[in-house]
């Protein structure tokens, strides 16, 4: 007999996959996914049978690094110090969202520690969802709840930051956290897999690896810009038609920024992320 279900947990080539009446089975993948060089991911609605993975069921969104799937929401949290915010690699987690379609939100911890005003006003005038909380005293976790309420979302940050503190809260499952290095000032990595839960309120959440871990997808050079919401309303505006906005005169882009429209860390993770898209050899394309 088949019984659908969704995977919420993969560990050393099992598959754990919960049924529609709660149960959760172990389960392997059936040969034929190696042979047709189909990994099963996280988030997967999937079909099984004596133990094993038969059929997965087309996905709505994923992502590869790591490998999760049926996405609605990515929240991104970054910590107002401690460590602190390494806005590029915020960027660019916003930026693969973005490109696989999947809408992004920010997430600030640490409130308690430094004022969030400055990072705030960053991406809120980027145009992202911006929430600022403290997962420590629990202040501000709630506004999270009516967000994840019947989505899938998965939450990413740099290590330490928090991420598994909130979701502690918001889930009420006991997370292993990890501090923050005193000679670096960096998080001790503590989520070691994947593992997707429910919400009180409703809604599943994954818990995912640290935020470098998650890395661009195949995004090409000439799109990046589009992965910038603060850009698109410049789209046809600039002296040249296909302008990249990194070298050219009479660039709408780069005006804004001179204006202070368009924040100079939001452009210069895009310039930095342009040169690595632009660099990379056409096989790494594929």
């Amino acid at each position: 007999m088949r019984l659908k279900g969704t995977i919420i947990k993969g560990i050393g080539g099992f598959y754990y996959v919960r049924a529609a009446d709660g149960s959760v089975h172990e389960c392997r993948a059936c040969g034929r996914f190696r042979k047709e060089h189909i990994l099963p991911m996280i988030g997967d609605d999937v079909e099984i049978e004596n133990s094993s993975v038969v059929e997965i069921y087309p996905r709505r969104s994923y992502l590869t690094r790591p490998p999760v799937a049926n996405i609605d929401s990515l929240i991104v949290v970054a910590a107002a110090a401690q460590p602190d915010p390494n806005l590029f690699l915020l960027d660019k987690m916003l930026v693969t969202a973005e490109y696989k379609e999947i809408e992004p939100i920010v997430c600030i911890n640490k409130t308690d520690l430094k004022s969030s005003d400055d990072l705030r006003l960053i991406y809120e005038t980027a145009g992202y969802r911006t929430l600022c909380v403290c997962a420590q005293t629990g202040e501000g976790t709630d506004k999270l709840i009516p967000i994840l309420s019947n989505k899938t979302t998965a939450f990413a940050g740099l290590s330490g930051v928090g991420k598994s503190t909130i979701l502690s809260d918001i889930t009420g499952i006991g997370l292993e956290t990890g501090g923050v290095s005193e000679k670096i000032h960096r998080g001790r990595h503590t989520t070691r897999h994947v593992e997707l839960m429910e919400v009180h309120g409703g809604g599943l959440v994954f818990d995912t690896p640290g935020f470098s871990s998650l890395e661009m997808e195949d995004i090409k050079v000439a799109d990046l810009w589009k992965c910038f919401p603060e850009m698109r309303g410049f789209d046809g505006l600039c002296r040249f038609r296909g302008c990249a906005h990194v070298a050219e005169p009479d660039c709408a882009v780069r005006e804004a920024v001179e204006r202070g429209d368009i924040a100079q860390s939001r452009y210069e993770s895009y310039k930095q992320i342009y040169d690595i898209l632009k660099q990379r050899k056409d096989w790494e394309k594929q």
